[in-house]
This record gives structure tokens, sequence and C-alpha cells, in this order.
């Protein structure tokens, strides 16, 4: 995870070394994301048929990117002509000023929300605010995020971070009660919840949901959810705003049988998920009077643009490839500066925000390549960091004053002209040897100075040995006191 950054610590380099030492929190997220992944391999393992469901829907989002255009304005045509609105926004200020103009023109204080990671995106909480609006997450996990003055820190259970003794402190402080009256029981702590939000539900005109998907040839909208509270967010309120990333459209209502056995699967690690709700616009006196649709493009058409990143936008959010993160597991989300964490976070923020602060976070990965395999929708996660790494080192060489770009690529540069004969390599260790004395502690060097204290301040370096094996083999007399290869070396050199 080092090495993205020869400057100033970036922002995920300086939260992830805050978060590793949160013990706690690495326990909590160790727990967790044990428990979703053994339940995900069980009911994925159930379905004979799966990587063949990974295909398709694979396909049916690649099939959909490339004709975003036609789909959007036929997803706008089906929803205005079922009676609802249509708006398209560039970015994160429009979208929020959309918004709170609808919000506005209802005159409601409150607004009530679910399914809204879009809307974190754009930070449409703060922008409410602005105006004196109170925007109140319905989603269980998000409601807890919101009352602790968080941020999410994953993008299916928001409040993974935290753990039941946690939530129970929050919500005795939050909702007024006596500590005598709620244990940290899952059941009271859901209890809790529930009476303050169905006060919320029956006193709030207006709703705002994000999307899991939507169908162009219906106009439909489609949120699954687990708890209900989407469903009373997306029928009592009067008015419903939904803010949807343009990439979530759907060409047909049949594409949906695929998607809808590959996100439970993957997300909750449930055959299906117990609230799948559906609307299209408007009906008289059958859910909300009003219906709003926003468009959000906030840097995915530049995404789109792009031949290796477009990938990227096939994602159904299901969170299965931060459960298997090695790192996501060590940091928690906090550390990504995003709604957006974990491996897809990687990838995703550097090409919707398209900023330096984000050159770090290609680098959040082993590569280990876990995160392709879960994937519902085989987004290759892996090469896509291996190329915005590429990214980066190119703009810092072109930002660099040195010839080479950089130190690091200086290093290796050298290290290059090393390896590339056998006569400097023989050399190199010689000195290596001669060199590693004053660093070596019980056969291992464990801290070394300068710029490389980074580099050993996380990792053991076992000591080179006193004779190497090309030493060992010309000290036995085999091969002619040559070993192999360096004739042919020996040429080479010449």
């Amino acid at each position: 995870m080092s090495g993205a950054s020869d400057r100033v610590p970036l922002p995920y380099l300086r939260e992830a070394a805050v978060a590793l030492r949160d013990t706690q929190q690495r326990r909590n997220l160790a727990t967790a994301t044990t428990t979703i992944r053994a339940k995900r391999a069980a009911v994925t393992a159930e379905m004979p048929d799966w990587e063949a469901l990974r295909v398709a829907g694979a396909a049916i989002k690649a099939h959909t990117l490339a004709n975003l255009g036609h789909y959007l304005e036929r997803l706008e045509e089906r929803v205005m002509a079922a009676g609802g609105h249509v708006h398209w926004a560039r970015g994160a200020r429009e979208a929020n000023d959309l918004v709170r103009g609808l919000v506005r023109g209802t005159g409601a204080r409150e607004v009530i929300k679910v399914k809204s990671m879009t809307t974190d995106e754009i930070g449409l909480n703060r922008a409410l605010a602005e105006d004196g609006v109170r925007a109140i997450e319905t989603d269980l996990a998000e409601l807890i995020v919101q009352l602790a003055g968080e941020a999410p820190s994953h993008i299916l259970v928001p409040a993974i971070h935290k753990n039941r003794a946690e939530i129970r402190t929050l919500f005795l402080r939050a909702f007024g009660i006596a500590p005598s009256d709620l244990s940290d029981d899952p059941a009271e702590l859901a209890g809790a919840a529930r009476r303050y939000l169905r006060e919320r539900f029956l006193a709030t005109g207006v709703a705002v949901s994000g999307a899991n998907f939507a169908v162009a040839e219906t106009g439909s909208v489609c949120v699954v959810e687990s708890e209900g509270n989407g469903r009373m967010c997306t029928t009592l309120p009067h008015t419903l705003i939904s803010v949807m990333g343009i990439e979530k459209v759907l060409p047909r209502w049949r594409d949906l049988e695929v998607f809808l056995q590959l996100l439970p699967r993957s997300s909750t690690a449930e055959r299906m998920n117990p609230y799948t709700s559906f609307w299209t616009g408007v009906h008289d006196g059958d859910g909300p009077r009003a219906f709003h649709l926003v468009l959000l493009d906030n840097g995915r058409s530049r995404t789109l643009s792009d031949d290796v990143g477009r990938e990227t936008l096939r994602c159904i959010r299901c969170s299965a490839c931060l459960n298997v993160c090695p790192v996501y597991e060590r940091v928690g989300g906090h550390a990504y500066g995003s709604v957006y964490p974990g491996p897809i976070g990687a990838i995703l923020n550097p090409q919707l925000r398209d900023v330096e602060r984000d050159e770090a976070l290609p680098y959040a990965s082993t590569l280990c390549g876990a995160c392709f395999e879960v994937c519902p929708v085989a987004i290759d996660i892996p090469r896509i960091l291996v190329e915005l790494r590429h990214r980066t080192v190119e703009r810092k060489r072109e930002r660099s004053p040195l010839p080479y770009g950089s130190a690091e690529d200086a290093a290796m540069v050298g290290a290059a002209k090393v390896f590339a004969r056998w006569s400097r390599y023989e050399a190199a260790q010689r000195l290596g040897r001669l060199g590693q004395g004053p660093f070596v502690r019980d056969g291992a060097i464990r801290s070394l100075p300068g710029p490389l204290a980074g580099w050993s301040a996380v990792r053991d370096l076992r000591a080179l040995p006193r004779q190497t094996f090309r030493e060992w083999w010309r000290a036995r007399g085999a091969g002619g006191g040559a070993t192999p290869g360096e004739h042919e070396g020996e040429a080479r050199d010449g």
C-alpha cells in the first residue's frame, strides 16, 4: 500500500495508518466479513449455472454501456409517459440544486431517505441542511452511521465497523432512552429504531431514494432491501425523488431475471431479497402523487469514454469484493474517503473524481485477484488497478524535475541495469553483504534508514547469505567453474 506518493502523504495513506491502529474496528470487520463470505459461498454454490449468470450479467451490462445514450432516452420517454418527471444532472452540485428545488417546492422541512448511496456520493444531506431541511436515513445501518455523525464504511453494511454495544450507547443518547430500558440485544435495538422511524414515515411528505436498477423498456425503477423501510419510503410520502447513476439502467424487463439472482446472493447472501420494490410513474390512489427521477452523470461519462475504465460501470454495488479483500478487512471503509470503499472504490473513485488525492487508492490492493473471482458481473478489478497505477506513475513523471520521473523510477532503472548482466548482479550482491552489516539483527533486516524507512516499517527482509548459489557452485568445481548462463552472459557483456 506504500509507494503511491513521494510527497505529502495522501489521504488514504494517512487514514489507513490510523485505521490499522484501531484494534476494535479490525476485530469487528474480521468477524463480519468472515461471516458474509461463508454465507455467500454457500448460496452461490447452490447455483449450477452461477458462472453462466455472471457471464450473462457482464454481457448485458457491456451492451447497455455501449448503447447508454439510447437506453437513457428510452427510459426518460417511458417514465414521462407514466406520469413521472425526469431531470438530468451533470455533476453533484447540479443534482443537489435540482433536489433542493423540488423539496423547496413542497414546503417540506424534513425528508426520509432509503438506498441513498448515490446521494451520499453527491453530499445531498449537507446540501439540504443548507435550506434547513433535515434528511433522515431509514435504512437501519445508514441511520446508525448518521446518528454517529460518521460516513458509511461498507457498501452493504454501512455500520459494519460498529458492534452492538457501541450501537446501544448511540441509541441511548440519540433516542433519549433510559439505560435500563435498552439492552444490546439485536432485536431490542431494532425495535428502538423501528419506533423512531415509524413516526417519521407517517409524518414526512417527501422521500428521496436511490435505485438498484431502472428498466428502459417500461420506465420502472427498482429498489431491493431487507428491512421494508424502502417500501415505506416509496409508497407513503406524497412526493418521491429518486437519484440514480446513469449506469443503473437496464434495457429490458427480462434482464432483471439475471440481476435479481446475482445481486442478493452476492450481497446479503440471500436467495432473494425480502423486499423487491418497483414503481412506474404515478397512479391515482396508489403511492406518491409526484415522482421525479434525477439521472446523475458526475464523472460517469468520462469513465465510459475510457477503454479500460468503463468496465467499472458494470458494478451493481453488491459489496462482494469488499468482503474478500485483505486490505479492506484491515483498514475499513473510512480510509477510502468516499461512499465507495474497498476494491471497487479503489478503481471507481479515481475515475469519477479524477483528482490527485485519489492517487493512492489503486495501491490499496495486494492484486490477489479475489475481488475478480467473486464479482457477479466479472469486473476485472486487478487489471484496472494496474492500469490506474500506470497512469499515476506517468503523471508523476510528467511533473517531476528528475530525469527519470521520481526517485523510485531512478531506482528501478538502476536495478534493471544491474539485473541485465550477471557480473553486475554479483557485484551488487557483494556490496550488499558488506553494506547490510549495521542493519542485520538475528538474521533479518527490520529497519532501514532514509527513504527506505517506510518500506521496512511494515516488512522484514532476510539478510543476504554469506555465500550465494553461484559462489557455492564454483566452490564445488561443478560445470567447469561456471554457473549456468554465465558464458552466455559474458558474451553479452563483451
